[in-house]
């Protein structure tokens, strides 16, 4: 059986990161036959609520991983940052993607900037972390919730629904679509989410072939940066009611990382960074979480959750 079958989102921008796994694929493995399975799942379908309010990211994970368990599929291609800190105990993360451009995107047809937005100005987005750092920088901003694939949200803005909108610009290069974007919000005013710009290969632990076959594409970088920042997650224990953010850069043999836990409203901020060798992956992430735990985060995110 020289074929490999890859369970995916429906959307534009899901069907374009399978399509260059595939291609990928194809491209190492001579002969292979690389079959897409397009799936819509939970986090699709319900779109007049937030995700914290239906269950949080893992939604748009949890029908892939069925596929694969069910034997439908044999790897699943998810955008890390959808994917929760903790796996199933059956399932691995086989391989990291090199990693696109990780910034948040402003995009608006009315303001240059970020910073030329009016009073109460109206601003699109339903992730609580890029909510919570707005609201920090910007108390007024009137932080308004925006779902749907990457094409809806846009339309909405068109249509003026919002002044300004917030992506990640990595969705919008994959789409051809970085000419929508006004700027690039700095690391310093947005840390991204965990694992943005990252695309993942999710297989059952068990099959070594599948493993064996995408562990070609992972791109070391990527997976200490990956490791990094989901370890800080991991053990800050963030539900999915919680603004959390993290971002490792490598240079040379280190890695930095910074992590930030905040209130919704963004009146309460903890942020830090820390660096240390590139290969001490997860205990750097534990101790940073550890550090902004010690420092406050716990009693925050207890009430978060």
């Amino acid at each position: 059986m020289n074929s490999i079958r890859i369970a995916t989102r429906q959307s534009k921008l899901a069907l374009w990161q399978a399509e260059h796994v595939a291609a990928r694929l194809r491209a190492t493995h001579a002969g292979l036959d690389v079959e897409l399975v397009p799936m819509t799942t939970q986090g699709d379908r319900v779109l007049d609520r937030s995700l914290a309010q239906v269950g949080g990211k893992g939604l748009f994970v949890k029908e892939l991983e069925l596929a694969l368990l069910e034997q439908r599929a044999d790897i699943a291609v998810h955008s890390l940052k959808d994917v929760p800190s903790e796996l199933p105990d059956n399932m691995v993360l086989a391989a990291f993607l090199t990693r696109a451009n990780a910034h948040d995107a402003f995009v608006s047809r009315k303001y240059s900037s970020f910073a030329q937005l009016p009073q109460r100005a109206r601003v699109g987005t339903s992730s609580l972390r890029r909510q919570c750092q707005l609201l920090a920088v910007r108390p007024d901003l009137v932080i308004e919730p925006l779902r749907g694939n990457v094409d809806t949200r846009l339309k909405k803005l068109d249509a003026g629904d919002y002044d300004a909108i917030i992506l990640a610009s990595a969705g919008l290069h994959r789409l051809g679509l970085e000419s929508r974007i006004t700027e690039y919000l700095s690391f310093e005013l947005a840390v991204p989410a965990v694992g943005q710009g990252i695309v993942a290969i999710e297989c059952r632990a068990e099959d070594e072939r599948s493993r064996h076959l995408v562990a070609a594409l992972n791109d070391v970088s990527a997976e200490h940066c990956a490791l990094a920042e989901r370890a800080f997650a991991q053990r800050l224990e963030g539900s999915c009611q919680s603004p959390i953010a993290g971002y490792a850069q490598l240079s040379d043999a280190s890695l930095t990382l910074t992590g930030l836990v905040g209130s919704l409203d963004g009146k309460t901020i903890f942020r830090d960074s820390i660096v240390g060798a590139a290969t001490a992956t997860e205990n750097l992430g534990i101790a940073l979480a550890e550090r902004l735990l010690d420092r406050g985060a716990d009693a925050l995110l207890r009430e978060l959750r």
